[in-house]
This record gives C-alpha cells, sequence and structure tokens, in this order.
C-alpha cells in the first residue's frame, strides 16, 4: 500500500474506496468499486435508494391518460399523467394483489391499467376500481388501501421528472444546487419550451455504470479516443483550429459540469458547414432571438458553449451538437445498462429537426463516431480490472491548479459524493 492510502488507513481505521488528499493533491479510487458483488449491492441501498434519479420528461406525457413505463434504479415503476387531477402520478409497477406488472407497454394511453394474472384493476390517479369475483371476498376489503404504490416522492423541474425512493430526502431544487442554472440554460437556449422527441437509444455493455458516469463528462479522453470524428469535421470545411477551450465546476451534491466552446457547431443558434448553408439564415435568427431576450452575454452561453452536465448520480445532459438526456444502472458490477433520449424544442422547424437529429445520431447514435469508442474504452477498463496487480485508477488531474475541461474535478466531485454515501463499511474486495 502506498503512503498516501496508508496514511488514509491510519486516520480513519480503514482503507476507503477512495482517497482524497488535498495536501498531496492524490486522488484514487479502489478498482473494487467497479467490480465488487458486495459495492454494487451496498450502493443499490446507499446510494440508488438515497437520490433523487430521472424519471422521464413531462413532455412524454402530455395528455391524461398518457403513460410510459421505466426502470428506475432497476425497480419497474411507470408514469402517467392522472386523468382526472391531469397530474403527474409515479407507481411502483406492481399488482397490489399478488404483484404482477401491471403496465406492460412502454407507453400508450390507457383509462385504467389491468393485471393480466387475476384482472385487477385501476385507474390513472392509482385507485383500484376493478375485483372479480368482489363477492369472494370479506366485505371489509379496503380499495383505498390497495391502490396502486405511489414512489415515495416525485417532484419536477422545468419538465424533468425526478422520484425518490426515500421519503426523507430533501426537495428536489435544493438536491439540484448549482445544477439549476444549466438546466435553464439547456431549456431557456431552447426557446423555454423542449420535448422528448419519441424514440430512445438502449444498449448494454460489459462495463461498471460509473465508468460512464466518468466518459460522460470527461474531457480528456476526447481527442485520443474520438480522433476519428474530428477528422470527419475537418473533411466537412470545419475549422478546428481554436481547439477545445472550457472549465469544469463542481455544483454541489455531486453534481457537476464541463463547459467549453469548441469549433463545432450547435443547432441552438451556432452554424457549421454540416448543416448545410440554406440552414445559415435560420440559424442566425434563432441566435438574434436569443440576445434580444436574454442579452448578449447569456445568449452566447447557449449558442456557442457547451455543457457535459451529471446530476448525481446517474443523469447525464449532454448540449452538445445535440440536446442528450442519458441514464445508466448496473444490473451487475460488470455490466451497464443505458438509455438516452434526445430533448428539442417544441416548436423547432422540420429542417433544423432533421439537422439536430442527424447530429445526434453522427456523433451519440448506436453506429455514431462517439458511442462505439466510448463503449470500446469502457469495456477495456473493466477487462483490465482483472488483471489484478494494480488496485487504485488514478484521478488526480487538474488537483492544485484552476480546473479546465479535460482536467478531472468534475470526476472528483462525482466521487466525494459517492464515498460519502457509501462510507467505509467493510464491504471492500480484492480485485
Amino acid at each position: 500500500m502506498s503512503t498516501v492510502e496508508e496514511r488514509t488507513r491510519q486516520a480513519t481505521g480503514q482503507t476507503p474506496l477512495v482517497v482524497d488528499d488535498q495536501d498531496r493533491q492524490v486522488f484514487r479510487v479502489h478498482r473494487s468499486a467497479m467490480t465488487s458483488p458486495d459495492v454494487h449491492r451496498a450502493e443499490i441501498e446507499r446510494v440508488f435508494g438515497k437520490c433523487w434519479l430521472y424519471v422521464g420528461h413531462e413532455s412524454e406525457i402530455p395528455k391524461p391518460g398518457d403513460f410510459v413505463r421505466r426502470k428506475v434504479a432497476g425497480r419497474p415503476i411507470f408514469m402517467v399523467r392522472g386523468a382526472k387531477s391531469g397530474k403527474i402520478n409515479v407507481f411502483h409497477n406492481t399488482c397490489t394483489h399478488r404483484g404482477a406488472l401491471v403496465c406492460r407497454q412502454d407507453s400508450g394511453n390507457a383509462k385504467v391499467f389491468s393485471c393480466f394474472y387475476h384482472a385487477w384493476s385501476f385507474d390513472t390517479e392509482g385507485r383500484l376500481n376493478g375485483v372479480p369475483d368482489r363477492e369472494g371476498y370479506s366485505n371489509d376489503l379496503n380499495y383505498d388501501e390497495l391502490g396502486l404504490a405511489r414512489v415515495a416522492r416525485v417532484e419536477s423541474y422545468r419538465g424533468f421528472v425526478f422520484a425518490s425512493y426515500d421519503p426523507d430526502i430533501v426537495d428536489l431544487p435544493t438536491y439540484l444546487a448549482g445544477a439549476t442554472e444549466y438546466i435553464d440554460l439547456v431549456v431557456d437556449g431552447c426557446g423555454g419550451s423542449v420535448e422528448i422527441i419519441k424514440g430512445t437509444n438502449e444498449y448494454s455493455f460489459d462495463a461498471n455504470w460509473k465508468l460512464l458516469a466518468e466518459n460522460s463528462i470527461d474531457g480528456y479522453h476526447a481527442a485520443s479516443t474520438h480522433d476519428t470524428y474530428f477528422k470527419y469535421l475537418v473533411s466537412l470545411g470545419t475549422d478546428m483550429q481554436g481547439g477545445v477551450v472550457g472549465q469544469a465546476v463542481k455544483l454541489g451534491n455531486g453534481h457537476a459540469v464541463i463547459e467549453y466552446s469548441s469549433p463545432w457547431g450547435r443547432p441552438v443558434a451556432k452554424w457549421e458547414p454540416l448543416f448545410g448553408e440554406e440552414s445559415r439564415s435560420e440559424i442566425d435568427r434563432l441566435r438574434a432571438e436569443l440576445v434580444d431576450r436574454y442579452g448578449e452575454e447569456r445568449a452566447r452561453k447557449m449558442a456557442e458553449v457547451n455543457r457535459n452536465l451529471i446530476i448525481y448520480p446517474n443523469l447525464i445532459i449532454n448540449d452538445i451538437m445535440a440536446v442528450t438526456v442519458r441514464t445508466m444502472f448496473s444490473p451487475a458490477p460488470d455490466r451497464v445498462d443505458v438509455t438516452a433520449w434526445e430533448l428539442a424544442p417544441s416548436d423547432e422547424l422540420p429542417t433544423l429537426r432533421h439537422r439536430r437529429l442527424d447530429s445526434f445520431l453522427t456523433f451519440l447514435g448506436p453506429g455514431g463516431f462517439a458511442t462505439p469508442d466510448d463503449i470500446e474504452a469502457l469495456e477495456s477498463c473493466q477487462q483490465g480490472y482483472t488483471s489484478g496487480g494494480v488496485e487504485w485508477n488514478d484521478i488526480s488531474r487538474g488537483m492544485g491548479r484552476g480546473s479546465t475541461a479535460s482536467d478531472e474535478e468534475q470526476m472528483r466531485e462525482f466521487w466525494r459524493r459517492w464515498q460519502q454515501q457509501m462510507g467505509t463499511a467493510p464491504y471492500r474486495a480484492a480485485v
């Protein structure tokens, strides 16, 4: 064990999974955080059971009875707009009779949800309203108590719906802390009204979810891992001489962002050759509207500055050449399930919507320039951990200086919160 880890062990009585030595400017994460089944089981309870987790966007269920079903931290739930109240309800997807799923489609519109097993039925507000052979039960069958179980807490910010399994968690704005400023930039940059475009990008690969959390806000890997994409942009006439310049910002509660200027265009309001000459006037018009509404400096941040935002623990909003909303969860230490959606202005012109989707698919789609490269890199890391011989990952880049977008302060913010929640219980296993 190195001096840094030994000093931490002596101070705490145990070696935690995260070593944060500010004096020596050393930050390390034990690799068992990505490989240990004991760690995996503990974080399901201590992390995912105690945080606000992204469920979906209000635009996905605009009409009464509209619903989407999801797995959130591995648990089946569904979100539905109540037919009577018009409110967003999030329920555990389990019949109160014998447990079967009551919502069996990914999305749609329904007046009732009927369990196919014994045909108990529930309305969109969660009330039990139908029991076959009601006479077979005693007179004290309590319909109110047997309604669908609501997830403990549900709140929304700027249309982004979050749920928590912890009834005692702080309110959502307090939890989001400084991340609200960046959500505002995304939504206001799209004209103030946004929607999730129908369709999802779902995939799985053999690595740990925290590696993808790191990767999603890692500016250091871009030049080496995504070199082919940059060459592609150059071939289209994009001037890459300016490079990528930016900073990492800690936002509190484990949230962080890298924000940076780059040579590529943004459908918000920054033209590039990839979008085609015919789109230039429309993008210029969007930029002028942002200036009129928000002023020159805020409009510049919306139009020209890219953002890779992590909302701890597992929501990524990448406001780059397209706006991507992504969640990830590991059903096992060496497996991660990913779901990604594309966010866009609600009233976007068809031509701009087409270019936005093309930008999303070109870089972040399943066959794009970025996603396959990232998957290969993260699977390679996970495979490397099985080799043994090296216990710790180093995440010290940028300690002791003002953090740039290619430094790792944003990852350290994530890991500090993770360590705080996980504590130092003796679940660490050998790599």
